[in-house]
């Protein structure tokens, strides 16, 4: 008897007595056929009373509380150039048409570069909010002046900045503020 292996006749029988006295480890159990048992009818459903589970209201969505940079106040001079409108920026940062993230970057970038060239006044063009139907603060007109308050205060300029403002109606007014870097010692 040839074997797929390619064991030869004498391996092959010794193969045949060895698996004879082989008893194994999971013994298989007979299969038995079933009895074929009639089904029994479905019996009908019972109702289920449920309440009704009234849809679940959105939360009332807050404007977070802005966290305010720290307005170390200026002194009378500073005040009335300011209010005045004739004071002139030394850098204008324009952040319209910026999604957060870019507008992000861009105020970062600019008040690094503002202190490095000793520069103490920065005119912030963020563009005027206009009220819209939308929940979230990222989508609707506005979302960078409403942040920009808080990018500041979190960022490790806010130990330079003095004060900042809304700026004058010439510059800019609701439009605009006004960023004023505190002396370099």
């Amino acid at each position: 008897m040839s074997s797929p292996r390619g064991l030869s006749s004498e391996e092959a029988e010794a193969w045949e007595k060895l698996a004879a006295t082989v008893a194994p480890l999971h013994p298989r159990k007979p299969v038995q056929p079933k009895a074929v048992v009639a089904p029994k009818p479905p019996a009908p459903p019972k109702p289920v009373r449920r309440a009704p589970v009234p849809p679940p209201r959105p939360a009332p969505i807050a404007p977070p509380k802005p966290v305010a940079v720290q307005d170390r106040g200026l002194d009378s001079h500073w005040d009335r150039r300011l209010k005045s409108g004739t004071l002139q920026p030394e850098l204008t940062l324009d952040l319209h048409g910026h999604n957060l993230d870019a507008a992000y970057d861009r105020l970062m970038s600019g008040v690094a570069q503002a202190r490095a060239i000793g520069a103490r006044t920065i005119l912030l063009v963020t563009g005027k909010a206009r009220p819209v139907e939308a929940a979230d603060r990222a989508s609707r007109r506005g979302a960078i002046r409403a942040k920009v308050l808080d990018w500041l205060a979190a960022s490790s300029h806010h130990s330079a900045i003095a004060a900042v403002r809304r700026a004058h109606q010439r510059h800019g007014g609701d439009g605009a503020l006004y960023i004023v870097l505190k002396r370099e010692r």
